[in-house]
């Protein structure tokens, strides 16, 4: 399975790494939003769980990845910057859906807002518009620990806070991408949480009022930081909003366990590409067909 790479010029102004996984037989294209400091690497279980179903596009940010090589990094990007780009992308690949993980969320719903003409539907996981308790703990002591470029600190406090469900291994990987990010990213992630920690939530969703196709809202049972219940508060103001909580599972879902894992693949499967009711009608007149041997 190997993809199609380009680094694309958006607007003049950015360059990003894209990955393209073509499937002859998809009939349709769907372009993944990553977390904070995630990488198109992040996305390597969702992808298998939806290629070759689907089109597949995966991007690095232009301060993360791939894509790091290719710009100056002058200063940090906001999350209006971040959904700019995903248009311009969801129109290069001329992408029908988008699936967001955790921060990715944010520029998902700036993108959505502006109503996409392509897009048909959208699924956000493991986001809330609500910072509640836990969120707002992590958050403080993010912006400490990347303030102060504190590699030990940043790999630790994510291990033990929204990874702490996932796989030792995974953890190991997880702290040893997080404590070598360039300083550029620490300036990022410390520019995105102090907007977060200042954001007008009610302006969050009153943008989110805009979006007008049906979004799928997945979220772990165990996530305290991105919480089931908070995420349903979108149902006010998304006119087609579905939810799925995933059993067992934090805040990485399919990542966790091999459980998770299929849940989170049969609610993307199920609301993306639903299996149509049986026409009862149709399945009679085919019974009173001659049959032929083959």
């Amino acid at each position: 399975m190997r993809p199609e790479i380009a680094v694309l010029d958006i607007q003049g102004q950015f360059r990003v790494y894209t990955e393209f996984y073509r499937a002859e037989a998809a009939a349709k294209t769907i372009i993944m939003v990553n977390g904070s400091m995630a990488t198109t690497a992040s996305f390597a279980q969702t992808l298998r769980n939806l290629h070759p179903r689907f089109n597949v596009v995966l991007y690095d940010q232009p301060y993360a990845g791939k894509s790091k090589p290719h710009n100056p990094h002058r200063t940090p990007l906001s999350k209006d910057v971040e959904g700019q780009i995903l248009l311009e992308l969801v129109d290069h690949f001329h992408a029908e859906h988008l699936l967001s993980f955790s921060w990715g969320g944010a520029a998902a719903l700036v993108a959505l807002a502006h109503r996409p003409k392509r897009i048909e539907k959208a699924v956000i996981s493991s986001f809330s518009p609500v910072i509640n308790e836990h969120m707002h703990d992590y958050l403080i002591r993010g912006q400490q620990h990347f303030g102060a470029f504190d590699r030990n600190e940043v790999g630790t406090l994510v291990n033990t806070t929204l990874g702490k469900h996932l796989p030792s291994l995974f953890k190991r990987f997880n702290y040893k991408h997080l404590s070598s990010l360039a300083p550029h990213e620490y300036a990022q992630m410390h520019h995105h949480i102090t907007h977060v920690l200042d954001a007008d939530t009610q302006n969050q969703l009153k943008a989110a009022k805009r979006i007008n196709v049906p979004v799928l809202f997945i979220n772990g049972e165990w996530d305290d930081y991105t919480a089931a219940h908070d995420a349903r508060l979108f149902s006010n103001h998304i006119r087609d909003c579905h939810f799925t909580t995933i059993k067992s599972a934090g805040h990485f879902l399919d990542m966790e366990h091999r459980n998770a894992c299929l849940d989170s693949r049969n609610a993307l499967r199920n609301f993306l590409s639903p299996v149509p009711e049986p026409d009862r009608t149709s399945h009679l007149q085919v019974q009173t067909q001659p049959a032929f041997a083959t």
